[in-house]
């Protein structure tokens, strides 16, 4: 993530609260009510993308992941294709002495 996105990103965070606060305070609730639902809304908001991230991280869903899982499926791919027929079939009888 580029420092703009994350300027972006908290720049809307604190027009999103703005904007909660005048709906809530439009609908009637008095300051002080609807500042604090206005706090509550954003606490949950964070507990909730938290426990989107908690999840991504332990099922090692990351992009960091992805880009190496692709990376080490690509490189034993290509050195695959490197071998010659020979080399494969030794591999290859190699593997069902092993079992």
């Amino acid at each position: 993530m580029r420092r703009i996105d994350a300027i972006g990103i908290s720049f809307g965070i604190f027009i999103a609260g703005g904007l909660v606060y005048l709906s809530l305070h439009l609908f009637g609730l008095d300051d002080q009510s609807a500042g604090i639902w206005s706090q509550a809304f954003l606490v949950a908001g964070l507990v909730g993308w938290l426990a989107t991230y908690a999840i991504r991280a332990t099922r090692n869903n990351m992009t960091y992941h992805q880009q190496r899982q692709n990376y080490d499926q690509a490189f034993f791919q290509k050195r695959l294709d490197e071998l010659s027929a020979e080399e494969l079939a030794k591999i290859q009888s190699e593997i069902e002495q092993g079992k």
